[in-house]
């Protein structure tokens, strides 16, 4: 309980000084809603090319989900409010929303991710060697190739058919997650800029309004 409420407070501040301590904001389209120019991609083992794996139809991006892997932006960014809207077409299985990519590795990055999965949209999973001030080491045990923050409340997903949303708030390092307009979860990164990106595991799920809205804070 007590972790939930410290959570929940750090959430409405970093919201607030989000909204309250910038001086410059620039929206920026990651998707275009036609094709996929601004991302480059990762396909596990280079197994098969990536337009097998990664499309566009409709205006809407589709990931097929096998083999692994996850496309990414081309440029970093740090200090911005991310809106990515997904669904699963029929079975709601495994994706991620990869956050602050320091090192673009084959088929996890080095960054963090916001877990889709079903059922825990909103943990936080660390890849590919990186770390959350908020991650708790077991005493006695190793560390867990992929250490997992749990989010702080319960689903507040949607079911198959229907569009989720997150709004993924990043400053200097602190991620704040919401899940369909519900807190889920905030993470302490020492990274304070990466790649953004959107994973294949699992089977079949699309996005779409993939939007960053910048801030550049006042020095």
């Amino acid at each position: 309980m007590k972790r939930n409420v410290f959570l929940l407070a750090m959430s409405f501040v970093a919201l607030f000084c989000f909204t309250h301590e910038s001086n410059a904001q620039q929206v920026i389209k990651l998707f275009n809603g036609k094709d996929l120019s601004n991302w480059d991609f990762v396909v596990d083992k280079n197994s098969v090319p990536a337009d097998q794996v990664y499309s566009v139809k409709d205006g809407v991006i589709h990931i097929k989900g096998t083999p692994f892997g996850y496309m990414y932006t081309k440029e970093k960014y740090g200090n911005y409010k991310l809106h990515v809207e997904w669904r699963w077409p029929q079975e709601a299985t495994n994706s991620g929303i990869f956050l602050l990519i320091e090192e673009v590795k084959n088929p996890f990055p080095n960054g963090i991710e916001c877990q889709l999965a079903a059922g825990n949209a909103g943990d936080f999973v660390c890849l590919g060697g990186s770390d959350l001030l908020e991650f708790q080491q077991p005493k006695g045990k190793e560390r867990p190739a992929f250490p997992v923050v749990k989010k702080a409340n319960g689903s507040s997903e949607k079911p198959a058919g229907e569009w989720n949303y997150a709004n993924i708030f990043v400053k200097n390092g602190t991620i704040t997650v919401y899940i369909n307009g519900v807190y889920q979860n905030t993470g302490t990164n020492k990274v304070k800029t990466g790649h953004i990106g959107l994973q294949s595991e699992g089977k079949d799920i699309q996005f779409r309004n993939v939007t960053l809205t910048s801030i550049v804070l006042p020095k």
